[in-house]
């Protein structure tokens, strides 16, 4: 895992680099220069220490800085006979793109983000993996390219203007959408998405190589069995691989649920050693008690972090920070202290990423296992409507009460609004107090939700196929992104396993979800691995407790931030929405004041302290 940056006819900065991205990559810093072409390199050494220097040559013809792990680079090696000097997995894509051109990236097994340059054909080659759980970001105009890892490096590196069109997105989805980003000329490139660019005239063709999309259009006949049995071959194989492909040793992330517990004990077995990490404060969202009855189990090292409500207030701006653009996922916060943590021990940390998305674990996905919303009729949206407008508001997330509240609530609205209000639901029933713009926002989101939504296969895939391409890539994966590598530390996915990722969306839907219970398949497989009392248990993650906060520990500091006159967030929402909704005059759920605040704050602290810095 490292950091890279790249530009055509742009000097790069690698002293501002150093200052954005040292993180990424403290081990060793190394740049390259040739033609208008820039490319620097910082490595966060993991495999082939001595030998995986960047950026790495090929035959004084290719060029390549890359961020990630392959973890099926050996088998590959020795499948297509691939004879190198050294034993890293950045020559053994070097020596695959020689051999194959761009088709090698169907090969591939593991995350990366990565480019390419071919001194003989003046073209830079930009790839990204299936999932996107390496980042890349790129700047273009008229007279020049330039890409990095991380926001802030680009920021640091050139004069960038916000795009505030962006900014509706984020307000609605918590995020930017897909290839969004809160500046003007600056792109994400997409998951399973490559770049060719041609470095004489600066033209840019991007194309997307690897989507989830027709893999959910495919069902496999496999039994209940056969699909238990082929998901805990592959989870395994995965973790191995995981294990396997570092110098260094590799520990696992474990909270109280069922996905960290299964990689914790597929590891286990490969490592009687093995360091586990979860963290601890008090109150309903404490998960540790579960967490150590898998490292009991198991006979792990544990390590539970408690969480310093003192240590938050001074180290929330600096989260928030790290991610160069507003980030709404509040669990950044638990994720960030969870990572320090662990960098103490090692370097490398095994997580759950993907098993929600890929096996149907939100509880929002029940009814949709029941029920296709997206093609509902004019009569079940108004029952819809009539049992919301009679419910009362939850202010417990957790009760059934919310459950249901929310379930007429997505019942009673079309098309992208049933997404947006069974999903993050943040301005869901009070989006009247976004200001309106004089364009439709929301329509690059309706584009992509409209060809999944009409698409013949059913309501659960629907759903899961949105979340894989939105809530998984542009928050869950930046999340632990950003949190690990804040702290050098790398992340790695068993579930997002190349295997996984082709297979998981043509299993029966029967098996996902099952009556009334989420992520069935996996609490059997589970029954396997973990205690009984986590079999059962509702989905966990590294969660907090947002709404004591709110009215507590962070009241101050939201007040002074989204209160202040010069508050970016009045240019999109109603003033006096904000300020009631700061007094508690708004008729709304606890959770979900909260919620809205905390998104708010977040953008916040983006725009005082990154871009106007």
């Amino acid at each position: 895992m490292c950091g890279i940056a790249g530009s055509v006819n742009f000097p790069l900065n690698h002293q501002l680099i150093h200052q954005y991205m040292l993180h990424r990559g403290p081990d060793e810093q190394n740049g390259f220069m040739v033609h208008n072409i820039d490319l620097y390199h910082l490595r966060l050494s993991i495999l082939d220490i001595s030998g995986g220097k960047q950026p790495m040559h090929l035959d004084s013809r290719f060029t390549m800085i890359f961020n990630g792990e392959i973890y099926n680079h050996a088998d590959l090696r020795k499948q297509y006979n691939l004879i190198g000097k050294t034993s890293s997995d950045t020559e053994t894509l070097l020596l695959l793109y020689q051999k194959f051109g761009i088709n090698f990236l169907n090969y591939l097994e593991g995350m990366f983000a990565f480019a390419i340059y071919d001194k003989d054909k003046k073209k830079l080659f930009i790839a990204r993996d299936r999932a996107g759980k390496k980042p890349l970001y790129y700047y273009k105009d008229e007279n020049k390219l330039v890409f990095a890892s991380e926001l802030n490096c680009l920021k640091g590196l050139l004069p960038l203007q916000i795009n505030e069109d962006n900014f509706y997105h984020y307000l609605r989805l918590g995020s930017f959408y897909r290839n969004l980003t809160p500046y003007k000329n600056v792109t994400e490139l997409a998951s399973g998405s490559f770049l060719e660019i041609d470095c004489t005239t600066l033209s840019v063709n991007e194309k997307q190589w690897w989507s989830i999309n027709e893999f959910y259009r495919n069902r496999n006949n496999d039994n209940f069995q056969q699909s238990k049995e082929k998901v805990n071959s592959y989870l395994n194989q995965a973790v191995k691989r995981r294990l396997e492909s570092s110098d260094l040793e590799v520990g696992c992330f474990l909270s109280g649920g069922i996905d960290s517990g299964l990689v914790t004990a597929i590891a286990s077995k490969y490592n009687n050693r093995l360091k586990t990490f979860t963290v601890s404060f008090d109150g309903e969202y404490d998960e540790a008690p579960l967490a150590k009855l898998v490292a009991n189990k198991y006979q792990t090292h544990h390590t539970e972090i408690k969480i310093s409500f003192s240590d938050l207030k001074n180290d929330l701006e600096k989260i928030l920070c790290n991610y160069g653009e507003p980030f709404f996922d509040s669990s950044a916060i638990p994720s960030y202290y969870v990572s320090k943590e662990a960098k103490k021990y090692l370097t490398v940390i095994l997580n759950g990423d993907g098993a929600d998305e890929l096996f149907g674990g939100y509880r929002r996905y029940v009814p949709f296992a029941k029920y296709d919303f997206f093609n509902s009729g004019k009569a079940i949206k108004n029952i819809a409507a009539f049992t919301k407008k009679i419910l009362p508001h939850s202010h417990n997330k957790k009760s059934t009460l919310n459950y249901l509240y929310r379930l007429a609530s997505f019942a009673s609205k079309d098309s992208l609004e049933i997404y947006l209000s069974a999903g993050v639901d943040i301005f869901e029933d009070y989006e009247n107090n976004i200001i309106i713009p004089s364009f439709d926002y929301s329509q690059p989101i309706r584009n992509d939700f409209d060809i999944i939504a009409n698409s013949n296969i059913g309501g659960l895939k629907k759903i899961m196929n949105l979340d894989f391409n939105t809530n998984l890539f542009s928050d869950l994966l930046v999340k632990m992104d950003i949190a690990t590598m804040a702290n050098s530390l790398e992340g790695r996915s068993p579930f997002l396993c190349k295997e996984l990722l082709e297979y998981a969306p043509t299993i029966n839907d029967d098996f996902k979800i099952k009556g009334s219970t989420t992520k069935y398949l996996l609490r059997q497989l589970a029954k396997k691995y973990l205690p009984e009392e986590l079999i059962n248990q509702p989905k966990r993650g590294f969660e907090i407790p947002l709404k004591h906060w709110v009215d507590n520990e962070l009241k101050e500091i939201i007040f002074d931030y989204v209160s202040a006159e010069s508050s970016l967030c009045k240019k999109f929402i109603r003033k006096d929405f904000i300020d009631n909704l700061l007094k508690k005059a708004v008729k709304i759920p606890a959770e979900k004041r909260a919620k809205i605040l905390w998104t708010l704050l977040s953008m916040e602290v983006w725009y005082k302290k990154v871009y106007l810095q």
